[in-house]
């Protein structure tokens, strides 16, 4: 089993879906709004686990990057 978060590639628009057991969480758009959507699931340290790969997946793109190469 993967990580239990998964930041997906960068849209075309900019932006990254982030999803945590198949639930969606929102268009994080920086790491603020990243560690936003998971203090809202329940993760009050999210700023803490976003380089952990065993919380995070960072899919398609380079981790802390949120627009379209």
């Amino acid at each position: 089993m993967g990580a239990p978060i998964v930041v997906h590639r960068p849209s075309p628009t900019g932006g990254r879906r982030v999803t945590a057991g198949g639930e969606i969480l929102g268009l994080a758009h920086d790491d603020h709004d990243l560690v936003e959507f998971l203090r809202r699931a329940g993760l009050p340290d999210g700023e803490r686990i976003l380089d952990d790969p065993s919380w995070v997946e960072w899919r398609g793109g380079r981790a802390h990057q949120y627009q379209a190469a």
